[in-house]
């Protein structure tokens, strides 16, 4: 019988990440241990482990899985001619590997070790870092640049750590191995050689440049391009620009949070934006046009006759465009009616004579004052 497509057996796609596959064998292995499986349906839960247990070897090795995307089965089967390797018993990745970090939480060993034989291997790192940009670079998108740390060979020893004319030693304590065994109880419990801290050598004469390191903390320029649309708090990730992995461990990634300055008239909503519009008490009254900024430039809105304060404009399309909008949002303009200040005589005069229409004319010209008058009467009745 012709074997299935490992990614069908995963479930996963041919473009998933490690990360996805690993998951994915995680729930299968789970669900078909032999140990979890009895009775009627063990033969068939253990064909099905076998399966994909096989599958996540393949997958989980780069070599083995690129030559499997090339050549299918034939790249990875032996007998095919592939030479790849692989099979229940090859040195692929394995119910160990795809459950060890689990496990090795629960017992000390930190996540991203290697285990087996040989210095533990440790991934670098996260780094992060605030960048403040303003609301129009948000909408828009800029390329900038920033200065962060990196960590290069040290020039002096060329990144062995030890003394010009001296090398670093195997480390007595774990025989190289850079893992100690203790037991607690039942358990025998792995942990990082105390001594040499999981690297396997231990150095007598460290550089006095690097101080043992291997490596100098220098900084670098990195060019890095914010999208239009981007919202406060979202972060940008450089891959490997994060700190320097421990013997030969990938390097951390550099995450980028950013922070919106205040803007002096708008404010954000999402992919809306909001603004307080001043308008002249006569043109609240008369009605009239007045023109309002917008991150575009300027757009005008018409102010009916008897405009009331509080009253919101929407301008369609001319708010911001988000990362994953496929349209901009809407710009809303709340009316703010100022009232005049500082008044000469001629104007206080006016004014009052003003008033006094508005008193004859009765509640036509004031209709939310009268129906708060009469809430207020029935308080009180």
């Amino acid at each position: 019988m012709a074997k299935r497509d490992f990614y069908e057996i995963l479930g996963v796609a041919k473009g998933a990440s490690d990360d996805d596959i690993k998951k994915a064998y995680r729930k299968l292995a789970m669900k078909f241990h032999p140990d979890r499986n009895q009775g009627d349906k063990a033969k068939e839960a253990e064909e099905k482990f076998k399966e994909a247990k096989e599958a996540y070897e393949m997958l989980s090795d780069p070599k083995k899985r690129a030559a499997y995307d090339q050549y299918g089965h034939a790249g990875v089967d032996p007998n095919m001619g592939g030479g790849a390797g692989g099979g229940f018993g090859g040195g692929g990745a394995g119910f160990a590997d795809a459950f060890g970090d689990i496990f090795g939480d629960i017992f000390g060993q930190g996540g991203g070790g290697r285990r087996g034989g040989g210095p533990q291997v440790y991934r670098g790192s996260d780094l992060s870092y605030a960048m403040e940009i303003t609301l129009e670079e948000a909408a828009a998108g800029k390329d900038t640049q920033i200065r962060i740390p990196s960590w290069d060979e040290c020039e002096v020893c060329h990144g062995s750590g030890a003394k010009p004319g001296t090398s670093a030693k195997t480390c007595p304590t774990c025989n190289g191995s850079g893992t100690v065994h203790m037991r607690q109880g039942f358990f025998s419990v792995q942990q990082s050689c105390p001594h040499c801290q999981g690297t396997g050598k231990i150095i007598p004469e460290p550089c006095t440049s690097c101080h043992g390191q291997g490596k100098v903390k220098k900084t670098k320029t990195l060019e890095v391009k914010i999208p239009a649309g981007i919202n406060e708090g979202m972060r940008i990730r450089s891959a490997g620009n994060g700190e320097p992995g421990t013997n030969g461990g990938p390097a951390g990634d550099l995450y980028i949070e950013i922070r919106i300055k205040q803007h002096e008239i708008f404010e954000r909503d999402g992919d809306d934006l909001h603004c307080n519009v001043p308008v002249p008490l006569t043109t609240a009254a008369l009605g009239g046009s007045i023109e309002v900024p917008t991150l575009g430039g300027k757009a005008e809105i018409d102010i009916p006759e008897g405009t009331q304060h509080g009253k919101t404009f929407r301008l369609r399309g001319k708010g911001i465009k988000g990362i994953r909008s496929s349209y901009p949002g809407d710009l809303y303009c709340h009316i703010v009616v100022e009232t005049p200040v500082k008044l000469t005589e001629h104007q206080r005069k006016l004014l009052k004579e003003l008033d006094e229409s508005f008193r004859k004319g009765g509640e036509k010209h004031s209709p939310t004052s009268k129906s708060w008058t009469d809430r207020v009467k029935n308080i009180f009745k």
